[in-house]
């Protein structure tokens, strides 16, 4: 039901079928990973983006550079779950058949959770390795500062496995995404220590004053080694690619993604058998722990394994703020958002 109202929303948006329910799909599979930041609560950014011209939803992925081993599109902001996934499945293609390549993404709306793509190349036997820039306004300091310079610039990197799940390293180089700070904020939580400063460079744990005017402001994950990450995706993802960059103050009304992906097919390039091999041994070893104390050791990816095997048995729990944030955005936009009210109700 969730995934329908999703898709129907972008459908009556002016979104193609297809869109809509490329969006819908990688929106509540966000959900159902436990990543809400990044499912449904992102729809009012979505059809506000759509309303000022941040999101063009019938744009097409343009090839604008093909040198035989990289490939750059330019997704003209159009919607990341249709420009992610096409640039994905040209790479996929190309990687099966040379071994490997580079895919060059920028200027796309909002890409949505970054693991999605790393999961789109692992199902396909690739290894791959993702950059991406976040051009937004400024919302993340540098290491030692306290005023917002970068954005919150993720990474992501997945490694498919024979008869099991892939390992899916993904993670946004800001102490905590954006995102999750809207969950908090809408959840009526409070924050864990040292991942927000006020705009006055004072460390608090309350997810409103980055919503506060001036705002505040983020942190780097791990001090000086994810602020150097954060640099790197910006110039990797971003500036290599010919993409937008954020070197300004200025906020963007959406968020605009650049995205620099190498995706390597163990099958091709000749170490499948040694790479699966080595790279059991490898997660045997360090899930060692495990015979003397079960589950304390977890692999990248399997709390988000878990938490979507529990919530397709158990449903998706979505807090009414967000609901009714979505179901108001819908309205705003001349759309129907009776089936949001009716969710809302429900929850």
């Amino acid at each position: 039901m969730l995934r329908e109202a999703v898709s129907q929303l972008f459908t009556a948006a002016g979104g193609s079928v297809e869109a809509a329910a490329l969006i819908a799909d990688h929106l509540v599979g966000a959900n159902l990973r436990g990543h809400d930041s990044h499912g449904i609560g992102v729809v009012p950014l979505y059809l506000a983006s759509i309303k000022t011209g941040g999101m063009v939803l019938d744009r097409e992925l343009r090839l604008v550079s093909d040198t035989g081993g990289m490939m750059i599109f330019d997704a003209g902001r159009g919607p990341g779950q249709v420009m992610g996934h096409r640039a994905m499945e040209a790479g996929i293609e190309l990687a099966k058949t040379k071994g490997s390549v580079i895919i060059g993404l920028r200027n796309s709306h909002h890409l949505g959770r970054i693991g999605h793509w790393a999961e789109q190349c692992a199902a396909a036997g690739l290894v791959s390795i993702h950059f991406v820039n976040v051009v937004a306004g400024p919302i993340v300091a540098p290491f030692g500062g306290t005023k917002a310079r970068l954005g919150t610039n993720p990474f992501a990197a997945g490694f498919p496995r024979i008869a099991a799940e892939p390992v899916i390293v993904d993670f946004a180089t800001s102490r905590l995404a954006m995102g999750k700070i809207r969950v908090y904020r809408n959840q009526g939580k409070t924050l864990p220590d040292n991942a927000l400063l006020t705009a006055d460079g004072v460390k608090t744990n309350d997810p409103n004053d980055l919503f506060a005017d001036p705002p505040g402001v983020l942190v780097p994950f791990g001090e000086h080694k994810g602020w150097g990450l954060a640099l790197a995706c910006e110039l990797l993802g971003a500036a290599l690619l010919g993409g937008e960059t954020q070197h300004d103050g200025s906020k963007d009304p959406a968020v605009i993604n650049s995205m620099l992906s190498i995706l390597v097919s163990p099958d091709q390039i000749g170490t499948v058998a040694a790479f699966g091999s080595e790279m059991s041994q490898v997660l045997a070893w360090v899930q060692s722990e495990n015979n003397e104390a079960p589950g304390r050791v977890l692999l990248p990816g399997q709390p988000e394994q878990a938490m979507r095997q529990q919530r397709l048995d158990e449903g998706i729990p979505i807090d009414p703020a967000t609901l009714e944030q979505i179901a108001t955005a819908a309205s705003d936009a001349g759309l129907s958002d009776l089936m949001f009210h009716a969710l809302a109700r429900r929850t």
